[in-house]
């Protein structure tokens, strides 16, 4: 793992598409190459680019890309699709609309299905978005499924999140109320040579005032991905002003906090569920009684209490 973890730092692509492939299959060294890949970290600005499906999230990050190479910045794209319920694989995995970065040695692509996760993103997202990190990418951009109750694990993983809204996207009370308010750091008006644009823009102003905010106001950035593609230097200049800010006030220090906080407890909850899990599969008269379980309340609260003292008993051990 480390000789692996060596080749990332070096900027072996190869590498880095081995080492997220072990991650998504859950390799038995997992851990172990997580570990040496987080000693490496490189500081990498984190985005998180979210909105509802037809916002045109694809094609704003292919420009947004073009911007950024630019400037000769390194690129990490994880796009997170929706699981085909037959392959297991992610449905939009060709990323037709980024082709044009394909070639490019300093961009990668990755595609992760979210295989059943809630919160619009694999399971492995945060994994993969550590081993870009320890690469020495510049930016990784995370695109989600889409937005709404169950999409705001985006906040949990990026340092700036930038939430897309398009004039067709409907009320937009209806979209905060989902949550987004919470979760935005950046608006992101695409599609902005559509009729109803500065109608969308002036809801989002006075709802943001009314919201209020604590430190970092959510700016408004416009945008058109489509015909002559316009807003990305804007696009660019907003998200480094949130970097700077996160970067020179306790909030970035304490958002860094909370994300590892949380992590450690997502990480201690997934190898208790595969104990549990394994412990149960691997002993035939609990598998009988799930198979016939008729109140699964009263059984798993007897069996978390079991092994409660199956525990308790090899540490007192």
């Amino acid at each position: 793992m480390d000789q692996l973890a060596t080749r990332i730092e070096n900027q072996d692509q190869r590498a880095l598409a081995r080492a997220i492939t072990m991650i998504e299959n859950d390799h038995p060294h997992k851990l172990s190459l997580l570990s040496e890949l987080n000693k490496r970290k490189k500081g990498a600005h984190y985005i998180g680019i979210t909105g509802s499906p037809g916002a045109g999230k694809s094609s704003l990050v292919d420009h947004f890309m073009t911007r950024l190479r630019q400037q000769n910045k390194k690129i990490a794209v994880i796009a997170v699709d929706p699981t085909s319920p037959f392959s297991g694989g992610a449905l939009l995995g060709d990323r037709v609309r980024m082709h044009k970065h394909f070639t490019d040695e300093d961009v990668f692509i990755r595609s992760m299905a979210t295989r059943g996760s809630l919160g619009g993103l694999a399971r492995a997202t945060k994994d993969a978005i550590r081993a870009c990190d320890a690469y020495g990418f510049d930016y990784i951009l995370v695109e989600t499924v889409g937005v709404g109750q169950s999409e705001l694990d985006i906040m949990k993983v990026a340092d700036s999140t930038a939430v897309i809204l398009t004039p067709n996207s409907g009320d937009i009370l209806q979209v905060f109320k989902a949550g987004i308010m919470e979760i935005a750091d950046l608006f992101i008006l695409n599609k902005a040579d559509l009729p109803g644009i500065r109608k969308l823009k002036n809801q989002l102003k006075d709802l943001i005032h009314i919201a209020g905010h604590n430190g970092f106001e959510p700016m408004i950035v416009e945008t058109i991905s489509q015909s002559k593609p316009t807003g990305f230097e804007e696009l660019h200049d907003a998200l480094n002003q949130h970097w700077q800010y996160l970067k020179q006030s306790e909030a970035g220090i304490k958002k860094r906090k909370e994300q590892l906080r949380h992590e450690v407890y997502e990480l201690m909850q997934e190898a208790l569920y595969k104990d549990l899990y394994n412990t149960i599969e691997q002993t035939p008269h609990m598998k009988e009684k799930l198979d016939q379980v008729e109140d699964p309340y009263h059984l798993a609260e007897r069996w978390l209490d079991e092994w409660r003292g199956l525990k308790k008993g090899d540490s007192d051990g």
